[in-house]
């Protein structure tokens, strides 16, 4: 049994996981996946609601009745994500910087030119490529369209 837990993790450890030179951007987008491997949703609801890995909520307020406290610094997550395709999303969450450079997110997936890094974390990303992933799976399931939620407002 522990040679198989082993394997696995030494496989998941030889992944290769994109530097910051191999991610291909296509203007505001990267259309490739970070990691290869599609996302999980539920994996992805748990990184977003965290508050000690994705820190999401603590800017943003989605559709998560159970979470007290959701913050009100950036835009509902439904209204953030509603006109972004999936490239669009995967390349906010990489490094937002490139599409807003007066934005106060985080790079999750960006190592080089940040400021006041603590040792511990220098060189290290925010999310693994798979977690990015799996964000990405959960906010398209959240996804609407704009012009709905402008509509429905209008009631």
């Amino acid at each position: 049994m522990w040679l198989g837990i082993a394997l696995a993790i030494s496989a998941l450890l030889a992944l290769p996981i994109p530097s910051q030179a191999q991610i291909i951007w296509d203007g505001d987008a990267i259309p490739s996946s970070l990691s290869g491997q599609p996302g999980d949703p539920i994996k992805g609801r748990t990184i977003v609601t965290s508050r000690q890995t994705g820190l999401c909520i603590l800017c943003h307020a989605g559709p998560f009745p159970e979470e007290r406290f959701q913050g009100n610094l950036a835009p509902d997550l439904k209204l953030s994500v509603a006109n972004l395709s999936t490239a669009q999303l995967r390349a906010r969450l990489v490094d937002p910087s490139k599409t807003n450079t007066n934005t106060i997110m985080p790079a999750y997936f960006r190592i080089d030119h940040l400021q006041r890094v603590a040792p511990p974390f220098a060189g290290k990303t925010v999310l693994s490529a798979q977690e990015i992933e799996d964000v990405i799976a959960y906010l398209l399931t959240i996804k609407t369209p704009k012009h709905f939620l402008n509509s429905s407002h209008a009631n």
